[in-house]
């Protein structure tokens, strides 16, 4: 069985996009997936960069472009208001929860396919009571896994979201998702 790790941050429309899309990608492939959540801020930070959708004009592809590429994928799609937006908590209760495919798809859909605030009260509070998180989102144990899981990421070259890394490699985007898949198939090349 070959390891993957899936490394995201929930404010990224092309995380939600690539976590949908993954398990078509993999289909027939022996792997485990590991998913790790990061700050994206914080490697932007890291790199010197600045968001994406700090360019209007950029901005404007990133919510034209995910829309279309959610439609073609059959995906629901809705962009979350405000965005961009402090993901902070929603990766928090993630940690908290254990990172598992299921809890990583019900807060991307929470931001992604529902649209709204994904910091209203109720709907965060609805989304905790569901995900029953083992650990306290809030606690000083979570925060520094979150910060952990970042600096990694940092080190091992991730430079935005979403990145998946296999034997060293690492493969960004949805448009990624062949080129991992084409390497799982042949590791030689």
């Amino acid at each position: 069985m070959k390891h993957l790790v899936f490394r995201f941050d929930v404010v990224s429309p092309y995380a939600y996009l690539a976590f949908e899309r993954l398990p078509d990608a993999l289909e027939g492939l022996d792997v485990e997936i590991e998913y790790r959540p990061v700050l994206l801020g914080a490697l932007l930070q890291h790199w010197g960069q600045k968001a994406p959708v700090e360019a209007a004009p950029k901005r404007d592809w990133i919510y034209r472009q995910t829309r279309w590429l959610a439609a073609q994928h059959g995906l629901p799609f809705e962009l979350p208001q405000p965005h961009p937006f402090s993901s902070l908590a929603l990766l928090r209760l993630i940690i908290a929860c254990g990172p598992n495919r299921r809890v990583v798809e019900a807060v991307l859909r929470h931001v992604w396919a529902a649209g709204g605030d994904p910091h209203d009260p109720a709907r965060l509070a609805a989304l905790s009571t569901t995900l029953a998180p083992a650990a306290d989102p809030a606690s000083d144990a979570v925060k520094a896994a979150l910060r952990a899981n970042t600096e990694e990421a940092a080190a091992r070259g991730v430079f935005g979201v979403p990145t998946i890394e296999f034997a060293g490699e690492q493969f960004w985007g949805l448009d990624g998702l062949p080129m991992l898949a084409d390497r799982l198939r042949a590791p030689t090349r």
